[in-house]
C-alpha cells in the first residue's frame, strides 16, 4: 500500500513539471507574438492554455483523492496540499501567457508597444521566461540556489513594472487612450506572472525547509 502511495505522490511531481514546461512554452512563444504582432503563433498560445487547465484539473483531482483515501501526514500531507496551491499558480501563468497573446491578436497587424517602450518590454518578457525555466529546474531538483534566482529576476521585474507606470503618468506621455490602456495592461500581465512564480518558489523552499518564507521578502532562506 505504501508503495501505491508513492507512486502517486511521483505522478503528482512529474504532472506539476509537465505545466511548468507547457507554462514556459506558452510564455515563450506568446512573448514572440507580442513583439513581432505574430497572430498565428498568438493563437496557438490561446488554444493550447486548454490543456494546462486540463492538467492542473486532473493534478487537483488526483492530489484530493490522495487526501481523502492515503490520509497523508507530515511532510507528504504538505507536499499535497502544497501541490495543490503550485499548480493553481502555474494554471493562471498559463493564463496570463495567453492574456499575452490576446494582447498580440487584438492589435494586430501593429505591434502592442510603442517603441520607446521596447527595451523595457523585452527585457521583463526575458526576465519572465528566465523564471519560467527555473522553475521547471526548480520543481525537478528542488535546489533552493535557483528560487533565489527567481526571486531576483522578480525584484527586477517589479523595478521595471513601476517605471511603466512612472513614464505612462509623465506629462511626456503623448499616446493615444488605447496604446496606454494596452501598456499597462501588459506590463502588469508580465508582473503578475512573476508574482505566481515567486508563489510556486516559495511552496517548494517550504516543502524543502518546513519553513514558511512570507511573500516579498528579497531572499529566500
Amino acid at each position: 500500500m505504501r508503495k501505491v502511495f508513492q507512486e502517486e505522490l511521483t505522478q503528482v511531481g512529474d504532472q506539476l513539471l509537465e505545466i511548468s514546461r507547457l507554462v514556459s512554452e506558452a510564455l515563450k512563444k506568446a512573448t514572440t507574438s507580442f513583439e513581432v504582432a505574430d497572430v498565428d503563433l498568438a493563437q496557438d498560445v490561446i488554444a493550447a492554455d486548454a490543456r494546462i487547465d486540463f492538467l492542473q484539473n486532473s493534478l487537483d483531482e488526483r492530489a484530493i483523492d490522495i487526501l481523502a483515501l492515503q490520509g497523508p501526514v507530515a511532510s507528504d500531507l504538505r507536499m499535497i496540499v502544497g501541490s495543490l496551491r503550485m499548480s493553481a499558480s502555474l494554471e493562471r501563468m498559463g493564463d496570463l501567457a495567453r492574456h499575452i497573446a490576446q494582447l498580440a491578436r487584438l492589435r494586430f497587424p501593429s505591434t502592442v508597444i510603442p517603441a520607446p517602450m521596447t527595451a523595457t518590454f523585452t527585457r521583463m518578457a526575458e526576465l519572465d521566461q528566465i523564471i519560467a525555466d527555473k522553475l521547471s529546474v526548480l520543481l525537478e531538483t528542488r535546489d533552493l540556489e535557483v528560487a533565489r534566482d527567481i526571486l531576483k529576476a522578480n525584484s527586477e521585474i517589479n523595478d521595471l513594472h513601476l517605471s511603466v507606470f512612472k513614464a505612462i503618468a509623465s506629462p511626456d506621455w503623448a499616446e493615444s487612450a488605447a496604446t496606454t490602456v494596452d501598456v499597462a495592461l501588459a506590463s502588469r500581465y508580465f508582473e503578475r506572472f512573476a508574482d505566481h512564480g515567486v508563489s510556486v518558489a516559495q511552496k517548494v523552499t517550504y516543502l524543502v525547509t518546513g519553513a514558511w518564507q512570507p511573500y516579498g521578502n528579497s531572499e529566500l532562506s
